[in-house]
C-alpha cells in the first residue's frame, strides 16, 4: 500500500516521481484525451400520434328559469337557514364563504366564475347578475356567417 516516493535530481531541479510516474502526469491525469463518442444512428420512423387532442369543451351556458330560487337555496345552504329577506345584499367578504357559494353554484349550474371576474363578486347580487348572462360558444366569424351578409361580402373558411 505504500506508494513509492523517490527523489530524482535533474537539470531543472528536484523532480517528484510517485509510483514511477512524473509529477506532471500525476497532477494532470484529467487532461488525458478522451475517446471520441460515436453517435449511434437511429432510424426515424414516422408514426401517427398516439394521443389525439381532446375535443374543445363547450362553454355554452343558458341561465335556467329558476335561477333565483336555486341561488337562494345555495345561499341558505352556505350561510345557514337564517338568511335575511334581502339575501341579495349579503356581502361576500369572507373568502371561505365566497368560495363555498361559488363552488356550489358551479357544480349545480355547470358554469364557473372565471378567475378574472372573482374580484368583482362582492355581493350575492353580483353573482346573480353574472349567472343571468347567457354565454354562447360561437366565434365572431360564426356570428357573421349566421347574419344576412350583403351580396358583395363573403367569408370563405378554406384558404
Amino acid at each position: 500500500m505504500a506508494a513509492l516516493s523517490v527523489f530524482g535530481i535533474t537539470r531543472r531541479g528536484i523532480m517528484w516521481i510517485v509510483s514511477g510516474a512524473p509529477r506532471r502526469q500525476f497532477w494532470f491525469r484529467s487532461r488525458k484525451e478522451k475517446e471520441p463518442v460515436l453517435a449511434e444512428t437511429v432510424e426515424e420512423v414516422k408514426k401517427e400520434p398516439i394521443l389525439a387532442c381532446p375535443p374543445l369543451r363547450s362553454q355554452t351556458y343558458i341561465p335556467p328559469d329558476d335561477l333565483q330560487s336555486r341561488l337562494e337555496s345555495c345561499v341558505k345552504e352556505v350561510f345557514g337557514p337564517s338568511v335575511p329577506r334581502n339575501w341579495q345584499d349579503i356581502s361576500l367578504d369572507d373568502g371561505y364563504l365566497k368560495f363555498s357559494l361559488l363552488a356550489h353554484l358551479a357544480d349545480d349550474l355547470g358554469h364557473a366564475v372565471p378567475n378574472s371576474r372573482l374580484h368583482q363578486m362582492c355581493r350575492v347580487r353580483d353573482v346573480l347578475d353574472f349567472y343571468n348572462v347567457p354565454v354562447q360558444d360561437r366565434s365572431k366569424f360564426d356570428e357573421l356567417m349566421a347574419n344576412n351578409l350583403p351580396p358583395n361580402l363573403k367569408i370563405s373558411w378554406g384558404y
